[in-house]
């Protein structure tokens, strides 16, 4: 029943649909908790630019962006982000890039969730202690925030592995375009759409119930 699957290969596939996830859940992590800071931050327009930025990003479709990042810095600015020209390993940073840029825009949001059920009172005591924005951020305020986020932020991630789907529009060779290679080349769609569907709840299932133990663990009694 499965041996068609021997002329593909799932687990190449498998494991780019992974880095992707992992490297774009990084990258989001970095960037998105330097949004939420922007955000709650004391200089306008610090404060400006991060309200645009998610209003403005989580509002495009990913596709328009991960076919910017293609179409738009690649082949009309010359962009590759480093060594190597082949067509494979430049769009899968340019989509790794893309997922950044859109997952960061949820990750801020979640953050900045967790950033309000801080008391008010804490941040106000390490001010009047002599911390500067910087330290109460990163010492206080963030610790607890990331604590009360850890739930919000895996439901971010388990949308960020499924939204790896969208790489496959500019040719990264990940799980969606094996599954579209393999429907133009086999008549078992339903086979296959079952096998590829399994795959990502391998993928994401576990992923959700580790973080939800992980949140209920973690939180911050109140």
């Amino acid at each position: 029943m499965f041996d068609f699957l021997q002329d593909y290969d799932l687990a190449g596939a498998v494991w780019t649909t992974v880095q992707l996830a992992v490297l774009s859940a990084v990258g989001s992590l970095i960037w998105g908790t330097m949004l939420a800071a922007m955000r709650v931050g004391p200089v306008p327009l610090m404060r400006a630019f991060g309200t645009a930025y998610v209003n403005i990003v989580r509002n495009i479709p990913l596709t328009v962006i991960i076919l910017f990042a293609s179409l738009g810095l690649n082949q009309t600015l010359g962009v590759t982000l480093g060594g190597g020209n082949d067509f494979e390993t430049i769009n899968f940073r340019l989509a790794v890039l893309g997922l950044i840029l859109y997952t960061s825009s949820f990750v801020c949001e979640a953050l900045r969730s967790g950033i309000n059920t801080v008391p008010v009172g804490q941040a106000e005591a390490a001010r009047a202690l002599g911390l500067s924005f910087g330290q109460v951020l990163r010492l206080v305020v963030l610790p607890q925030a990331f604590r009360s986020s850890v739930v919000p932020l895996a439901n971010v991630l388990i949308a960020l592995i499924k939204n790896t789907t969208v790489a496959a529009a500019i040719g990264v060779a990940e799980t969606a375009l094996l599954m579209k290679e393999m429907i133009e080349n086999e008549a078992q769609l339903l086979l296959i759409s079952a096998v590829i569907a399994l795959v990502f709840v391998v993928l994401t299932l576990p992923t959700g119930l580790i973080l939800g133990w992980v949140g209920k663990k973690v939180a911050v009694k109140r």
